[in-house]
């Protein structure tokens, strides 16, 4: 028998600085019929991202903000149990968008079919997924990286971080360099995942300091996805013709005053720099290259990552706080066993 409801988590207030229990509720709704070219789908992994944090604020962006009292969006891979779609049957496993809840109802035009075999499911929401192609497509596509240049990455134990340095030492890095939050993690950047120098950041010592010493030699790529102090750290430290990939800056993303530019962008101009956002949406043409690339690094076992899974959908939101903290190491992901 299939189900007729499902809980899902909603956003209830827009967040004041870091998001708060009373800002959201996890409810129970009911699931919607089945109509033509729909899939039902169980969901078996959530993604939890910091892309979510913006969407909780009601402002212009490259996507529209979660809509108060709905349930909220994200990355999701489960099993499909009903079918009104040519192309799908009851037992394909999919990769969609209307994570955050247990069962959804999906237009098929938005699914992806993934392959249990190939990989384990929880890939396709990280190494294989978006943050896979965020890294890759960040990396060579955004910063034009080339064999032997030197590449330093923020938040390098994150899912996006720790496979842009092993993606530049697969390349031909001459230097990688990373920053990670803990000590743990910068023994897992370099003895894991190969990175050439890693640093705690939440040490006393600056940024820039730290990085000096990683770098004596000064870095080609900055791949950022901090911003702050760690951005005004590489701009000092990038040679002339430097570029900088600006993926994301989850140290202001819960900042309740403007936060300043960094103190020395000016450097830029003399260092002929280039400074560029990107959105990884931008780059979905750019996929089965990347799934040919990728996924033959991590065949070969040339390509490792971890995963942080937290289980049962009522822990949703403490993932997703987690992630914000830096307490994953690589993917967060929520798991909903059967």
């Amino acid at each position: 028998m299939l189900p007729t409801t499902s809980r899902a988590w909603h956003l209830l207030a827009r967040p004041k600085g870091w998001p708060k229990p009373e800002d959201v509720e996890l409810r129970e709704v009911e699931i919607p019929e089945l109509a033509p070219g729909r899939l039902l789908v169980r969901n078996l992994f959530l993604s939890v991202d910091p892309a979510m944090r913006g969407r909780m604020n009601d402002a212009k962006s490259y996507v529209p903000p979660f809509k108060l009292n709905e349930p909220m969006e994200g990355g999701a891979v489960g099993r499909v149990l009903a079918s009104t779609a040519d192309g799908f049957a009851e037992g394909d496993y999919v990769l969609h968008w209307l994570g955050w809840r247990e069962y959804t109802v999906v237009d098929a035009e938005g699914v992806t079919k993934v392959d249990p075999n190939a990989a384990a499911l929880s890939a396709y929401l990280g190494v294989l997924g978006m943050t896979g192609l965020t890294a890759w497509s960040g990396l060579l596509d955004v910063a034009s990286f080339k064999a032997g240049e030197a590449v330093f990455v923020s938040g390098a134990a994150g899912a996006v971080g720790s496979q842009v340095g092993q993606i530049a030492k697969l390349k031909g890095a001459s230097r990688v360099i990373g920053s990670a939050g803990s000590a743990e993690k910068v023994e897992l950047l370099v003895e894991e995942y190969g990175f050439d120098a890693a640093f705690d950041y939440k040490e006393d010592t600056p940024v820039a300091d730290q990085l000096a010493k990683a770098a004596p030699d000064g870095i080609d790529v900055y791949f950022d996805n901090v911003g702050g102090e760690h951005l005004e750290a590489a701009i000092g430290a990038l040679h002339t013709h430097g570029r900088v990939a600006m993926c994301g800056a989850i140290a202001q993303y819960n900042a309740t005053e403007s936060t300043p530019a960094p103190r020395n962008l000016a450097l830029s101009i003399g260092k002929r720099l280039r400074l560029q956002g990107f959105i990884v949406i931008d780059h979905y043409d750019r996929r089965d290259a990347f799934f040919a690339e990728v996924g033959g690094w991590l065949k070969d076992g040339k390509l490792k990552y971890r995963e942080t899974v937290v289980e049962g959908i009522e822990n949703t939101f403490d993932a997703f706080l987690g992630m914000l903290r830096g307490e994953n190491t690589g993917k967060m992901v929520v798991a909903l066993p059967e």
